[in-house]
């Protein structure tokens, strides 16, 4: 009873069907493939944005049980330097790339998360920037609703 009257009070976090919950954001992970440009129009088309990771417990949920690559909302499009879709500070420490990784600075400007099945140990550090115009699938993000 305590619970339910805590929901009541606080309001129920709702997320559009077929995205997941985790803390106060709701995921979107595509089906399909597209583009880095591509997939970011898709993202804001529903009202939401490629992911931002700001934790270590955000970037975990991001697993899958097949090799995989995701898009995230971090490019360095414009000016060569990383940026977050959303506007978020970029700051190395707070990044998840797999060792040796960004590289290729002058071509690689997108970045994904490589997942390669529930058993990779790397799950902390599985970031790569790839060439932009790579299809891969998508993770948009979206704030919960309170209702």
């Amino acid at each position: 009873k305590a619970d339910l009257w805590e929901n009541l009070a606080s309001g129920w976090m709702c997320c559009p069907k077929g995205w997941k919950r985790f803390q106060k954001s709701c995921y979107y992970i595509s089906d399909d493939t597209m583009p880095w440009a591509e997939s970011v129009q898709n993202c804001t088309g529903m009202g939401s944005h490629l992911v931002v990771i700001n934790s270590k417990a955000e970037q975990v949920v991001f697993t899958s049980d097949y090799e995989t690559k995701y898009y995230i909302g971090l490019s360095a499009y414009k000016n060569g330097q990383w940026q977050w879709v959303d506007q978020t500070p970029y700051k190395k420490a707070d990044t998840f790339w797999k060792p040796g990784e960004p590289n290729l600075l002058f071509a690689e400007r997108c970045a994904a998360i490589h997942v390669k099945g529930n058993t990779d140990p790397n799950t902390y550090s599985n970031w790569n920037n790839i060439l932009c115009f790579t299809s891969c699938y998508r993770i948009c993000e979206l704030a919960v609703k309170f209702v």
